[in-house]
């Protein structure tokens, strides 16, 4: 793909612009092993692991949720994070626009920014502005868990919206090398079953399914099963479920354009969708708007245009020869402002990834290597 390209390290970078192409994000102790994004509409929220209980942050914080050093509003540059009261250990991480939710390796889910508060005996957590969705074990000394929607303003005081137990699935082998894969929230642990951003916040799964990760866009969901196929639903109005239409799908549908193409990981933008094969090559489709397919944008090559107007002295109009924007060779640009199935994408020096995640209008991977590429809206 001749879009992407390495265009620098970040290590020391303190702009806010959108990228185009994936570029390379440089914690202080390489190599990475998790990732997040919050899915929030403008701003961005990444955490990332690098080893275990040794999370760094960076993005918008202007609710006060702890994310590197915290101070100010935005921190443009991976920072460790300070964790908020006795959150340690922390094995997963949720972010949403305002607020976000640690889970700790003892079962502790604290809570940070616009909605604070704190539980013990969580399993996992999933943070959201509509909903707070809590896997924890079920009261007294019953079996099983229970899944709890909480209002994120409620300080997990009192009682949830909605509660409803939940069986684990038995141990299966449905992963690479037959080991045993339990998707985390959205996903149920008894993989039939999801949580939903409007009511009703259970949804039952087909039992053929065999859903070995699900992941939520605002619009759409994503599901990986057990052999590797992945099915979209819901709304295609930008083209993220990947059928070639804009079409509306309102059951699981596999998609054909990857079939015999076995995936390890999916995820779920705002509009925008993204997996990783088990080889190790990215697909990407849905709305590029902002450039979050690494795919040539309007928007962001008439950013570039209007920057450099700006560096010649030119009016916001570009009185003195307003034009299209163009690439680099000086042409006319092509644009995608809609991908609507999947199209293979290749990272610098041909790294393989291993991890993707997806904000609204931005997409991270982390590769075999631990590095850590990210692209789209970034202002």
């Amino acid at each position: 793909n001749g879009h992407v390209r390495r265009l620098c390290s970040l290590r020391g970078e303190r702009e806010s612009r959108s990228w185009l192409q994936p570029v390379q994000v440089l914690c202080e102790d390489p190599p990475v092993l998790a990732l997040t994004l919050c899915p929030a509409a403008h701003p961005i929220q990444a955490m990332v692991e690098e080893h275990r209980g040794a999370w760094f942050g960076f993005g918008f914080c202007g609710f006060g949720q702890a994310l590197g050093s915290g101070r100010g509003r935005q921190v443009r540059s991976p920072e460790p994070l300070r964790l908020p009261g006795a959150c340690s250990d922390v094995v997963r991480v949720s972010a949403s626009w305002s607020y976000t939710a640690f889970v700790t390796r003892g079962g502790r889910v604290e809570l940070s920014g616009s909605a604070s508060g704190a539980a013990v005996g969580c399993r996992d957590a999933w943070a959201s502005e509509a909903l707070l969705a809590v896997l924890r074990a079920r009261p007294g000394s019953g079996p099983g868990l229970e899944l709890q929607a909480w209002a994120p303003g409620s300080a997990l005081h009192g009682e949830p919206l909605w509660a409803q137990a939940v069986v684990p699935a038995a141990s299966r082998e449905d992963g690479p090398g037959g080991e045993t894969t339990v998707g985390a929230l959205p996903l149920l642990p008894c993989a039939r079953a999801y949580v939903s951003l409007r009511p009703p916040f259970y949804r039952p799964l087909a039992g053929e399914l065999r859903a070995r990760r699900l992941e939520l866009g605002t619009e759409h969901a994503l599901l990986l099963d057990g052999a590797g196929q992945v099915f979209s639903w819901g709304g295609g109005r930008h083209g993220q479920l990947g059928h070639g239409t804009l079409e509306a799908e309102p059951e699981p549908r596999v998609l054909e354009a990857l079939q015999g193409l076995p995936m390890a990981e999916v995820a779920a933008g705002g509009w925008h969708s993204v997996c990783v094969s088990e080889t190790g090559d990215i697909y990407v489709w849905g709305w590029n708007e902002s450039g979050q397919l690494a795919l040539p944008s309007r928007s962001l090559a008439e950013d570039r245009q209007t920057v450099k107007r700006e560096a010649r002295g030119l009016n916001e109009d570009g009185s003195k020869g307003n034009c299209a924007a163009r690439g680099e060779d000086g042409a006319s640009a092509p644009f995608i402002a809609i991908q609507p199935f999947p199209a293979l994408l290749d990272l610098p020096l041909g790294s393989a990834a291993v991890q993707a995640s997806c904000g609204s209008r931005h997409t991270a991977v982390v590769t075999r290597a631990g590095e850590l590429y990210t692209w789209g809206w970034g202002k």
